[in-house]
């Protein structure tokens, strides 16, 4: 097979021209040189006014800081660096279930969070414990809460004293929209009173990232009555001649009502602040107990104040 030579085309394409325009042939030379000049021209005049075309330089690449790094996503590292905040300080609130006089003790939480997510809501009062399901919002885990005891002296003797309660349970908790968030949980004490508890919360939740949060929201509490019963009923045997209490068999129900706030600051990338207020007010059988009557308060206010750290953090915004 016969290669064509790319420089023998403009011959072959030229030739004919002069035939078919009753020119000699002679002339079929000075015709290809014109059509040239028509094909050439063009580009020797962009040439000439824009110059030649800029060569591709590749974009710089912005050198990496430990912080970009912890940012990088899952498709880049195969997983999201971790982030954890803790929270210690005082916390004031009732010794114990109707007592009309407080105690001081530890306010400590803490928290997790993925690379570039933000530190989730958790409310202060809430109980302590983890997640084992969370999508979409809608999470199921472990509780656990801590219930101070009663002494006999508390009750000038009359009644029994009650140890101190641990509660293990459950709690769940779906947000209804990006600002409010329900919960509930139930708990069954296994030293104490031995009894069922629950709560049903609902927060509205305002978030700017990192640096600031705060929520408020309503407050229900349940209890059986077995706890009722612990800690608001008189057994006859009780019910002495000197004792200003009479006999008072309680049933379960609705345990107190309330409300709830919490505020949260970031102050630097580490360190930060943390703030609860919260009032309950017992109502049915716990309010009307004689119990809460003579040694107690229908009122049951409880305030905390703790500083927060936070170990490889990146504040995000």
């Amino acid at each position: 097979m016969m290669m064509l030579s790319p420089f023998a085309l403009p011959h072959i394409l030229v030739r004919p021209i002069p035939a078919f325009l009753g020119l000699p042939s002679s002339c079929w030379a000075g015709t290809a040189i014109a059509l040239a000049g028509l094909v050439l021209a063009p580009a020797a005049v962009a040439q000439q006014r824009y110059g030649p075309p800029p060569e591709s330089t590749p974009e710089p690449v912005a050198a990496q800081s430990p912080a970009d790094i912890d940012k990088i996503s899952d498709a880049e590292t195969g997983r999201k660096a971790s982030r954890t905040r803790v929270f210690l300080g005082p916390q004031f609130g009732p010794a114990f279930p109707s007592a009309d006089r407080g105690r001081i003790g530890p306010f400590v939480d803490y928290s997790r969070a993925r690379g570039g997510e933000f530190f989730p809501f958790e409310a202060p009062d809430e109980s302590f414990g983890f997640n084992i399901y969370e999508k979409k919002g809608t999470a199921f885990g472990l509780a656990a809460n801590l219930q101070g005891r009663r002494k006999a002296s508390d009750t000038d003797g009359f009644l029994p004293s009650v140890k101190r309660s641990v509660e293990l349970g459950v709690g769940a908790q779906t947000w209804m929209t990006p600002d409010i968030r329900l919960r509930a949980e139930a708990r069954k004490a296994i030293s104490g009173h031995q009894a069922w508890v629950g709560n049903i919360s609902a927060d509205y939740v305002r978030q700017h990232g990192d640096d600031w949060l705060w929520s408020i929201g309503p407050r229900i509490t349940l209890a059986d009555g077995k706890f009722h019963r612990t800690y608001y009923g008189v057994r006859a045997v009780d019910a002495a001649p000197a004792s200003p209490l009479s006999p008072y068999r309680p049933k379960g129900g609705v345990h107190s009502l309330g409300l709830a706030a919490s505020a949260q600051v970031q102050l630097t990338e580490q360190w930060g602040l943390a703030g609860y207020a919260k009032y309950e007010r017992l109502v049915g059988d716990a309010a009307s107990s004689p119990v809460t009557r003579e040694y107690g308060s229908r009122n049951q206010p409880s305030i905390g104040l703790a500083v927060s750290y936070s170990f490889n953090s990146i504040r995000q915004r």
